[in-house]
């Protein structure tokens, strides 16, 4: 998910708007109502990126052990086209890249989907190459059990995250989904690295991916539409729309000059169209139930009921354990940055209690427990 995505005022003014626009017409939506069968899945954002360096193996490991439903790798493209998991193309904040002096001259500065960046880029590496780096805590001193692990593992491949979860399945006799998120559609497009067809081809080369839960996500519209026509040959595969700030455009939408926000995505029409091609809506966790000015819970939105009535499941993004993540109702007096396990499961049942149908947590322990 992007961290960057949804900035508080826009998810403020959300709040009431989603309110209003879904209490207007609900009963728009036709599709029979949607609603998963059994407990809400947790859904290991970036591994158990809480405790382990983010899109590692040590970090899906961790997640998997504890107890996480899937596991889910952001893909970005390579040089030579192999998908890597990174947050974004630019590595910047989550490997030791600033420390390679061989590397030091790929230093630049790019926009990606309308954002100016500076850093290193992962279509300027070979995978060759990015296999020498290692990767690094994003979030730094905030998760000091995870920054312990700086410099200890590799990037990886979307192949052998493949393999690995496979692997994991095998040795502790349950299935493992994935779900994926392919990252900047457009851009990577543009570029000539389409992701689209590359991880088709993944999947058609491995046994497990034909079979295990797996699910696309992407906050981009026209790719999701493509892949509903392509992947009529693996029944297992759903597709999921990530909901970005409601006051901005997804990067297709924008970069084709037309003019559709998001906050126009997720009325009952909205919610129906998307329900033409996706499985699931994907939205920020305070879409579903907002914050007002002090940072504490107001009343549900409804959109959850919108979105099952729609016929789309709904899996909220992101629960994470510490206090400055937290709604202020939940939070101790520990500082903003310390580790608040209780309230994390609280505030987790707060949203479970509106009939979500998964979760994303940076802590799936913790997840976990406010499941069960």
């Amino acid at each position: 998910m992007q961290d960057r995505s949804v900035s508080r005022r826009s998810l403020l003014q959300a709040g009431a708007g989603l309110t209003a626009a879904l209490a207007t017409d609900v009963g728009a939506a036709i599709a029979a109502p949607a609603r998963r069968k059994g407990p809400p899945l947790l859904i290991a954002h970036r591994g158990a990126s809480a405790l382990r360096p983010e899109h590692t193996l040590a970090a899906y490991a961790k997640a998997i052990q504890d107890g996480a439903d899937y596991v889910e790798p952001d893909l970005v493209a390579t040089k030579d086209g192999v998908l890597v998991a990174r947050h974004e193309n630019n590595i910047a904040e989550t490997s030791d890249v600033a420390a390679r002096a061989d590397f030091a001259a790929r230093k630049t500065v790019k926009t990606i989907d309308g954002e100016r960046q500076e850093g290193w880029f992962t279509e300027d590496f070979t995978f060759a190459e990015l296999k020498t780096l290692r990767a690094k805590e994003r979030l730094g001193a905030i998760r000091p059990e995870s920054q312990s692990y700086d410099g200890a593992f590799q990037i990886v491949s979307m192949e052998e995250i493949a393999d690995f979860v496979a692997a994991e399945s095998a040795a502790r006799g349950r299935t493992i989904g994935l779900i994926p998120e392919i990252k900047h559609s457009t851009y990577f497009a543009g570029i000539g690295l389409q992701q689209e067809q590359r991880l088709i081809d993944i999947i058609g080369k491995s046994a497990y991916l034909q079979r295990a839960p797996f699910a696309i996500q992407s906050f981009e519209v026209a790719n999701l539409r493509a892949l509903r026509g392509r992947i009529g040959a693996y029944p297992n595969i759903q597709l999921a729309q990530l909901i970005g700030d409601p006051a901005q455009m997804p990067a297709d939408v924008q970069a084709a000059g037309n003019k559709r926000f998001y906050r126009d995505m997720l009325t009952p029409a909205g919610l129906s169209e998307i329900a033409s091609y996706a499985d699931y809506l994907a939205p920020h966790v305070r879409m579903i139930i907002p914050v007002d000015e002090d940072q504490r819970l107001t009343k549900p939105t409804g959109l959850v009921d919108a979105a099952h009535a729609a016929g789309l499941l709904v899996s909220i993004w992101t629960f994470r354990p510490e206090n400055q993540f937290l709604a202020a109702d939940f939070r101790s007096d520990k500082g903003v940055s310390a580790r608040n396990e209780e309230g994390s499961i609280a505030e987790m049942q707060r949203y479970l209690a509106t009939g979500v149908d998964a979760i994303f947590t940076d802590d799936p322990a913790l997840g976990r427990r406010a499941i069960s």
